[in-house]
Order: C-alpha cells, then structure tokens, then sequence
C-alpha cells in the first residue's frame, strides 16, 4: 500500500470518528470529558474484564512508589465521574478511551492496543428495565446507521449492509435454538440471519449451567431476573461484517449493577472481599447514580464502516514479525 493510500485512510477513519461521535452524543445527550490512561491500583476502579486479564502495571516515584495500572476500560471510573461532575438524570459523559491488555490474543479483530469510546448516562431507578435498555441499543444503532449513510455519501466504494432495524435476543434463546454450537458459532448463525443483533444476558449461567462468556460482577447487572425468567440487564452489539463474513462485535453495555446486584454478583463469583474497596463501598453506600453505560470500540467501527478486514489497518499497534509478513504479501497496509 502506498503513502498516498495510508493517508487517505488516515483521512477517512478520521471522518468515521468525527461522525459517529457526534452522532451519538446526539442521541444520548452525552458531554465529552476528558479521561485518564492509568488509575492508582486497590481502588477497585479498573475493569477486572472477565477476571484474569493482567493489567500493565507501575511504580509512582512521586507517591512513595505506588502501584498504578493502565486501564482495561472505564466501566467504573466513568459511574463516579457522573457523581463529581453532578452530570442529571437524563445525560451523560463520552469519552475516548485508550487501554492496554497485554493478555489480549492477536487476532484480525484484537490486538494489544483498545481505543474506545466509552459512555456513561445518569438514569432513575425506574429505567433498570429490558425496555429502557433495548430503547437505549436503539438509539446507538440508529447513530450506527446515520454514521453509515454519511460515510457511503462520502466514499461511494463503501455500500451501506446494515438492516433498519437491530434485533433482539437473548444468550438463552441462541442456547436453544444451537445447542451443539459453541458460543461464539452461535452468534456467527444469528447474526448472519439477521444482520445486527443486540445479544442479552451475558455473564450469568444459561440453562445448561455456563455463561455465553464472561464479565465481571461489579459493573454490568447480568443476575437481574427480567421477562419470561431471563436474566441480565446487559448485552453486546453484534454486526454482520461484509469483509470477514462473520458475526462483529463493535459494543459491550449494560445497566450498571445497583447494590443488590452487586451484592448478589460478587456473592455468585465468590469475591464479597471487594465490597471493601472505595468504588464498591461508595456505591454499596448510595453515593453513586444509578447509570447505564458501555464501550463502543472505535477502531471496530472503522473497520465496519470503512470495510477493513484487520484491525491494524484502522489503528497503530504492535504486532509480531510474522504477521506483518504475512499481511504485507497479502497486501494488507498496516498503519
């Protein structure tokens, strides 16, 4: 790939942010913050992800050499920060988030580096419900589906897939309709069906005693009982990728645990000791809002909407020799 390509692409993953950004904010009535890269260590604030994803840590001269670690995401920072800012019932915080996870497994879909945006919205107690979350995954994708247009209006080469609408299933529903299939062979058949899907219920145990995949007990509620006997306040966005023929995730959200579900998921996963930690005291204290919140990737989705089909066209990582061989006589640019 030449300079002059590289660049244009450049260009065009700008324009990609620029749009869905605004788009979202839009619809969310979300204000930009800034955000941090690192969070002191025993605070309980990083996102612990599924629980054995190791943090890059270090020493803080400044602070008697305290531990510090770079952030997973920002699922919880972002709940406390509403409080400080005193953001209303109704609104919410974006920002764009930047991660390390060195345990992250090089794929054309991961690498080591996470740019997200990562949003936060102050709602009542009455809204934990599966219609005020399936009105919120709504309002995204409608955001998803404007950032399309705009795109395909800019760059006539990229042809609009997504559906109008976005359908909703539940983890269980996939177990029984696939039984034999592994989780991730179950969202590839339904999302190739339907062509977006809002995936709910992820964390808690399925009927047959094991999760769709994991997530961690303090942030997203998967352990609240909803409609017909379904669990899970929460869930991912699954897109059908032109590119790599296969199902895409591009979001993982939920409605934040309130203390009786944090209670009951730590309980669960067998880890009451974090109910002594500043983030977990404060809320088990009622002093952080009732939220709803999630992370939006942003190189994802300018592999979607610009039609990439590895992650390190969109974004600038490290990568091992042998893969930028193998995507150079491909004719894969890495950037």
């Amino acid at each position: 790939m030449t300079a002059q390509e590289l660049l244009k692409t450049e260009e065009a993953i700008g324009f990609v942010k620029e749009i869905f950004a605004k788009e979202l904010s839009s619809r969310l009535q979300l204000s930009k913050v800034s955000s941090p890269i690192a969070v002191l260590d025993g605070t309980g604030i990083n996102d612990d992800l599924n629980g054995i994803e190791r943090p890059v840590g270090f020493p803080v001269k400044a602070l008697a050499e305290r531990r510090a670690v770079v952030v997973h995401s920002l699922a919880k920072w972002k709940r406390v920060r509403l409080q400080e800012l005193g953001i209303a019932a109704g609104r919410g915080l974006l920002t764009d988030m930047r991660a390390l996870r060195p345990d992250e497994d090089y794929s054309p879909i991961h690498s080591i580096y996470v740019d997200q945006w990562d949003w936060e919205k102050h709602i009542g107690p009455e809204q934990r419900t599966p219609e005020f979350l399936r009105a919120t995954v709504e309002q995204i994708y409608a955001a998803l589906l404007a950032t399309e247009a705009q795109v395909s209006a800019e760059y006539p080469d990229v042809t609009p897939v997504l559906p109008k609408h976005i359908t909703f299933l539940h983890a269980e529903d996939l177990l029984q309709r696939y039984p034999t299939l592994t989780p991730k062979e179950r969202e590839h058949e339904a999302v190739k069906q339907y062509g977006a899907v809002f995936l709910m219920g992820i964390g808690g145990e399925l009927s047959h005693g094991e999760p769709h995949d994991g997530r961690a007990p303090d942030y997203d509620d998967w352990s609240t009982e909803t409609e017909s006997g379904y669990r899970g306040l929460n869930g991912d966005i699954l897109l059908w990728h032109p590119v790599l023929q296969t199902a895409f995730e591009v979001s993982s959200m939920g409605i934040r645990v309130d203390k009786h579900a944090l209670v009951r998921q730590l309980a669960l996963r067998g880890c009451q000791d974090r109910q002594e930690l500043s983030f977990h005291s404060r809320l088990l204290q009622d002093e952080l809002p009732q939220s709803i919140g999630g992370g939006i990737g942003q190189s994802r989705v300018c592999m979607f909407m610009l039609r990439k089909g590895h992650i390190g066209e969109v974004q600038v990582s490290i990568w091992p020799e042998t893969v930028r061989k193998e995507l150079a006589e491909a004719g894969v640019g890495l950037l």
